[in-house]
């Protein structure tokens, strides 16, 4: 039973690390978020850069202490992920940096959707071009669906629920501007 865990952990790192390195570049991101059960909808246009981070550096290593790993635990790869994010109307509604890194089946991350405390993110892929995160919190529930369409473009569904109530559906279109190779 564990040499069949260890190897679906395996092909769990090599898709994540896949999925990072097919990511990176500068993103132009679309997003309406649609607050439930009233239906007010919210758009918003994000800029989003993704740079991939390999197993050892700083990075990676700060995040793993944040998380209170051993040191002789070491995440496989990550992403640092930068935003910057307007209303439709232009106003800027927020700017920041997360870090995300793999270990297994599980997404450490810096901060939340919304705390800035660490958070862990179960995540799987239905096939090598679509990761599931599934991430919970403070009573709360995050999924989210990322799917890679060709090299140009990214579709996320994000659905935030609590006590089984769903709150909140984001939808994204996401078209790269930018690829760093």
């Amino acid at each position: 039973m564990t040499s069949q865990l260890k190897v679906a952990q395996t092909s769990d790192e090599l898709l994540i690390a896949e999925f990072f390195q097919e990511s990176v570049g500068k993103w132009r991101s679309e997003r309406r978020y649609y607050t439930l059960p009233s239906g007010e909808t919210k758009e918003m246009v994000s800029i989003i850069t993704i740079r991939f981070l390999e197993a050892g550096c700083d990075e990676l290593s700060k995040l793993a202490q944040m998380h209170g790993l051993p040191e002789s635990v070491s995440l496989t790869c990550g992403a640092e992920v930068t935003w910057d994010t307007k209303s439709d109307t232009g106003k800027k509604e927020s700017s920041g940096l997360t870090l995300f890194g793999a270990l297994g089946n599980v997404l450490y991350r810096d901060r939340g959707f919304a705390t800035p405390k660490p958070v862990t993110a179960e995540y799987h892929f239905p096939n090598p071009k679509t990761l599931c995160l599934r991430t919970e919190y403070n009573g709360s529930v995050f999924e989210e669906e990322l799917k890679l369409i060709g090299s140009k473009y990214r579709t996320r569904q994000s659905i935030i629920s609590r006590a089984g109530e769903q709150l909140m559906i984001g939808q994204y279109l996401e078209k790269r501007i930018e690829s760093e190779e």
